[in-house]
């Protein structure tokens, strides 16, 4: 794991040494530089790149709440930032510019030890997220690439999914699309059933609609596709209302759009 690239910001001498001192006992951390004022902290942000800042409230020229509104002003992603000061009435505010801890002068080594923890907390769940965004993006660049070559297109002539790429609780699972049954709108997610388990994705319906084999796979209703081949029986309600009747026993509504699709593959007016 690389070290943690920490930059301390504070105009007084004595509690950039300070912080520095306990730093310095960290293995893990790797100071960057020191600054005095708002303005040397915005060259260091740019120039040396910190994962974390200690950062002062209050500074001559432009105050921590001002360095961080200018850097957000640039489209750049802000580091962890502890924010350090000897006035309470700014807490509020320091979480409201989503600043991860808050120290208090005169803090303790205990106090520090624990805003340093949560900063490697926070740094760890931000590296695992780009980690995994990372492994996904190669995934599904290789699933493509080996659709690509097995001709294998959807109904607008792109790549048919074979696979389902699932993140969950910071793993990825790979489900296969001949175990699933079928699909389920869930929000800004679906819900993929197979049999007694099922996963959640962030998907659109739209898009699964695109890629999905029409061979294999209806869209019965706005918020469900099945697999045609888990199909048991289609019945009618009480109430003239059509419902698909899947091989496990699950119902689903069929709607009149979805009624149009299911007689089209199956060749036959229901």
């Amino acid at each position: 794991m690389s070290p943690i690239r920490t930059l301390i910001v504070d105009d007084e001498p004595l509690a950039r040494q300070g912080l520095r001192v306990l730093l310095e006992e960290e293995p893990d951390v790797e100071i960057v530089g020191e600054c005095a004022d708002g303005l040397e902290a915005l060259d260091a942000l740019r120039e040396r790149e910190p994962d974390l800042v200690f950062l002062d409230v209050q500074m001559p020229e432009m105050g921590g709440f001002e360095v961080l509104d200018a850097w957000d002003g640039l489209g750049e992603t802000a580091p962890v930032v502890v924010f350090v000061t000897a006035y309470d009435e700014y807490a509020l505010k320091a979480f409201e510019v989503h600043a991860l801890d808050y120290l208090l002068k005169p803090f303790d080594d205990e106090r520090f030890v624990r805003a340093l923890d949560r900063a490697r907390a926070e740094l760890d769940r931000r590296r695992d997220s780009e980690v995994t965004a990372r492994i996904e993006a190669l995934l599904e660049a290789r699933r493509g690439g080996e659709e690509a070559a097995a001709g294998t297109e959807g109904p607008d002539g792109g790549s048919s999914l074979r696979r389902f790429v699932v993140r969950s609780a910071g793993r990825i699972h790979f489900v296969d699309i001949d175990e699933i049954d079928w699909i389920e709108a869930a929000g800004d997610y679906v819900r993929l059933h197979a049999g007694a388990r099922s996963h959640l994705m962030r998907e659109t319906m739209k898009e699964l609609e695109r890629r999905l084999d029409p061979a294999e796979w209806v869209r019965i209703h706005r918020s469900t596709f099945v697999r045609i081949s888990r199909v048991k029986e289609i019945r009618t309600t009480e109430t003239g209302q059509y419902v698909v009747v899947l091989e496990d026993g699950t119902r689903r509504s069929l709607s009149r759009t979805g009624r149009e699709r299911l007689e089209a593959v199956l060749g036959r007016t229901l």
